[in-house]
């Protein structure tokens, strides 16, 4: 059995709504277990205990968000000694165009280090079906890479 883990930050909800979708479609394939946990809770142990990853952060002030900082601020020394080398997918709700929020993340992860399984999705504009639905992809995707042993 494979675990991934989704870690999200929200404060406006429309990011939380995009993780749930993210699970709803990893819970698709069989053989993974997934857990959701906000950032501000997830702990290095979480990240020490998963396969996969997808992180989920809104686009705050052309940034990642505080909470998703404060997540890789608190784990990152924790979990450098185990080079964990997990793949990870990201996944943004952006209000403007959400590419420095995505950035910042993608530097951050390459030093723990972990490796991208896909470009970041960026959900621009208020929370929609069609953002759901790719989000749901997005987990089914990484679900089904995991249990496939391609990533």
């Amino acid at each position: 059995m494979k675990n991934l883990l989704v870690i999200y930050h929200s404060q406006s909800g429309t990011t939380a709504k995009l993780a749930s979708a993210v699970v709803q479609g990893a819970r698709l394939e069989s053989g993974v277990q997934v857990r959701m946990v906000r950032a501000m809770e997830a702990t290095s142990s979480d990240l020490l205990a998963c396969d996969g990853v997808i992180f989920g952060s809104p686009e705050n002030l052309g940034y990642l968000s505080g909470g998703m900082k404060d997540f890789f601020d608190r784990t990152f020394y924790p979990v450098l000694p185990h080079q964990i080398n997990i793949p990870y997918a990201v996944f943004i709700s952006a209000g403007n165009d959400g590419s420095q929020a995505a950035l910042q993340l993608q530097r951050i992860v390459k030093a723990y280090p972990m490796r991208a399984i896909a470009k970041p999705l960026i959900l621009k504009g208020d929370y929609t079906e069609a953002h759901a639905d790719q989000s749901r992809e997005l987990g089914q995707a990484m679900a089904a890479g995991l249990c496939l042993g391609i990533y």
